[in-house]
């Protein structure tokens, strides 16, 4: 009675740090959508961040999310794109792109760490 007691102790206790590790790891939606902005911000303003880490960062946040969240992410990348070619913008959007943007630089798990 005592195993059987300690057995189901130790599943639940198993299966509660497996579900907390995943839950650490997932990237909330909004992030998900932030991180699109900045890859058409890094895409247009070249030189100052490396597109492909943020691009790296999406594919590994991608996961089951909703169409409305890919159709959102995939709006805010062009509109992104759109505002950074305006020369009176630049100086602010290359200041967001290294701020802020800089925490999308890694997969989800380092930024979780940051």
């Amino acid at each position: 009675m005592k195993f059987a007691a300690i057995a189901i102790a130790a599943a639940t206790l198993a299966a509660a740090t497996g579900s907390t590790a995943v839950a650490a790891e997932r990237v909330s939606d909004m992030d998900y959508m932030r991180a699109s902005r900045c890859k058409g911000l890094a895409t247009t303003l070249t030189g100052v961040v490396d597109a492909g880490s943020i691009d790296a960062y999406l594919k590994s946040a991608k996961g089951a999310r909703s169409p409305v969240v890919y159709d959102r992410a995939d709006a805010e990348f062009d509109r992104a794109k759109r505002e950074a070619r305006s020369e009176d913008r630049k100086a602010r959007l290359t200041a967001e792109l290294t701020g802020p943007c800089s925490a999308y630089l890694g997969g989800p798990a380092v930024t979780a760490k940051r």
